[in-house]
């Protein structure tokens, strides 16, 4: 697989579209599965069409396979590309609530002289959730490794065994919770060492790979300096100190704050 990124938009050779007939078959050579075709041309705008051709024709991906969740912002489809699977996780232009999306860009220092244009919100959070998987990997903190992104979509690590997507926590609880309850402290110490909370961390947003513990949907990830940054971090204590405690840990909010607290410093130290 071509390695990359892809960081700006890019208007479609009309030489390669020259007719609706074209177009039609190349999208049915990229997008088999008659439900994600379906999906794609009743949700998404041919915009985002051209921004899927294009990563396609980067040798990112060879088709669009089928949808693995679908959401209020967006959904996300598997890919494959040789013997590789993908995670292409499309934003929705049309139906986004783009005014809950400024409320962690906007006071996030990394991004300044944000435009209020609906549009421009979607594809810098399609830029910001590229920016916090990168973040997320150099910190050793277990999530999918973005690939390329361009325009409102995101090309990511298909997290999952033999081709099937790998279940949400809520969907499949851990056979060793404790275990990866400490895990979880883990990473969310090493975010606050980075300089980031995930600020919307639930048993919603992390995946059970095979009793792997994978943290997903990162785009609403600030820094600690955004000015909700603490509210944030507290609500994501409280989510899942409540989820672990419900699956038999030891645990509440204040042992859980405290718990991220040690490790944070044990790992400053080892530093």
């Amino acid at each position: 697989m071509k390695k990359g990124v892809i960081r700006e938009d890019r208007a479609e050779d009309p030489q390669e579209v020259r007719s609706v007939e074209d177009r039609i078959i190349k999208e049915e050579r990229l997008i088999r599965d008659e439900e994600a075709r379906s999906v794609f041309n009743k949700v998404f705008d041919r915009a985002t069409l051209t921004a899927v051709y294009e990563l396609a024709r980067k040798k990112f991906f060879e088709e669009v396979e089928f949808i693995i969740s679908t959401g209020k912002e967006g959904n996300v489809f598997r890919c494959h590309g040789g013997d590789n699977y993908y995670a292409l996780k499309i934003f929705k232009v049309s139906t986004s609530e783009f005014r809950h999306m400024q409320n962690y860009i906007i006071g996030d220092e990394r991004f300044k002289d944000v435009r209020k244009d609906k549009l421009e919100i979607i594809k810098l959070w399609t830029k910001k959730e590229f920016r916090n998987l990168e973040d997320f990997a150099k910190a050793k903190i277990r999530a999918p490794l973005p690939i390329a992104s361009n325009r409102n979509c995101l090309l990511m690590e298909f997290i999952g065994k033999e081709g099937i997507p790998a279940p949400r926590a809520k969907d499949k609880p851990f056979e060793e919770p404790e275990k990866q309850y400490h895990i979880l402290c883990e990473y969310m110490a090493k975010m606050v060492n980075a300089r980031l909370i995930h600020a919307d961390l639930s048993e919603y947003n992390i995946l059970n790979n095979d009793e792997e513990l994978v943290i997903i949907d990162v785009g609403q990830a600030v820094t600690t300096m955004h000015p909700n940054a603490k509210e944030f971090f507290e609500r994501d204590v409280l989510n899942l100190s409540k989820y672990f405690a419900k699956q038999g840990v030891d645990t509440n909010y204040e042992k859980m704050y405290a718990d991220i607290k040690a490790i944070g410093k044990k790992l400053a130290k080892g530093k």
